[in-house]
């Protein structure tokens, strides 16, 4: 398990780092097989959510984790960036509110993120 808190700990700052709004990490293990984790936070402007999936896409690469797929790049409204065990959800704020994947994922375990925060 310390290799999920060293990479969710990786994504946390890096997203931080620009600034992310609401970053909320649930533990999804119980739920699914797709991931063991659902990180899901927002930018407020296409400009800002292109500046956090850049930023952790770099910091995950610089640390050895291969990124499986990425999509909603172009529009900078909903990216998804795969990495096998932990998805990464960048929303912009309005598409969060309207997707509302937290009340989806309502079950999964809600994790403190302040104990990946340096």
């Amino acid at each position: 398990m310390k290799k999920n808190n060293d990479k969710l700990s990786l994504v946390i700052n890096a997203a931080d780092d620009k600034l992310a709004h609401d970053i909320d990490v649930l533990e999804v293990t119980e739920l699914t097989s797709v991931a063991d984790y659902f990180v899901i936070l927002s930018g407020k402007n296409e400009r800002q959510v292109v500046a956090i999936a850049d930023s952790i896409e770099d910091k995950l690469s610089e640390n050895k984790y291969d990124l499986r797929s990425k999509e909603g790049y172009r529009s900078g409204r909903w990216i998804l960036l795969d990495y096998g065990d932990i998805i990464i959800h960048i929303f912009h704020k309005e598409d969060r509110e309207f997707y509302n994947l937290e009340r989806l994922w309502a079950d999964g375990k809600k994790i403190n993120i302040d104990n990946y925060v340096s």
